[in-house]
């Protein structure tokens, strides 16, 4: 999304950089949570950077535009590869459709978008972060929720290793949580 969580402003050009970095702290149903948000660019020279991110992710924004058929087409390859990371056979993604604002340039519609969320048994969000933003906030909130109603790696270890539960219970880490938005444009 071409909008900074950081100072909230829209930017009319944007280069997508290996990768840009930013604590974002929101109220998400009553509770704060602090998100650890990595942009990664969805661009192929890139991947290598891309698997590495998705190692430490705990929750994944896939972002396409509208307005170019192939970030649309890149969305089940990088999915198929959040999967394949994580070895997992589903994970905490949102498919996100983005410049819903660009109406007389849109070439992916809401059907296709929604059609593919199906396909991939992903929730599915159409944001713009053009002024006034569209569900730009309400993705990253949405994200959060289904991170949080998603069992985690540490989860499934505690539920096979019952007999220390106690102790580990009251020795458990924080968890710094990390949600990664991969763009599949340009």
């Amino acid at each position: 999304m071409c909008r900074t969580p950081k100072g909230k402003q829209f930017l009319d050009y944007y280069d997508p950089t290996i990768e840009d970095q930013y604590i974002q702290h929101c109220e998400v149903d009553g509770n704060w949570v602090i998100m650890d948000v990595l942009d990664t660019a969805g661009q192929e020279e890139f991947s290598a950077m891309r698997e590495q991110y998705m190692r430490s992710g705990r929750g994944f924004l896939l972002v396409y535009s509208v307005t170019d058929r192939k970030s649309f087409d890149e969305v089940t390859k990088l999915y198929t590869q959040v999967l394949r990371v994580k070895d997992r056979t589903e994970y905490p993604v949102l498919l996100v459709a983005n410049k819903i604002d660009l109406i007389n340039q849109r070439v992916v519609c809401e059907a296709e978008g929604r059609g593919l969320a199906t396909r991939l048994k992903l929730p599915y969000i159409e944001t713009s972060a053009k002024n006034p933003p569209v569900n730009v906030d309400a993705a990253f909130h949405e994200l959060v929720r289904i991170v949080k109603s998603f069992p985690s790696e540490e989860d499934n270890e505690e539920s096979n290793h019952t007999a220390s539960s106690n102790q580990r219970k009251s020795k458990k880490k924080k968890v710094k949580e990390k949600c990664v938005l991969i763009t599949g444009w340009q």
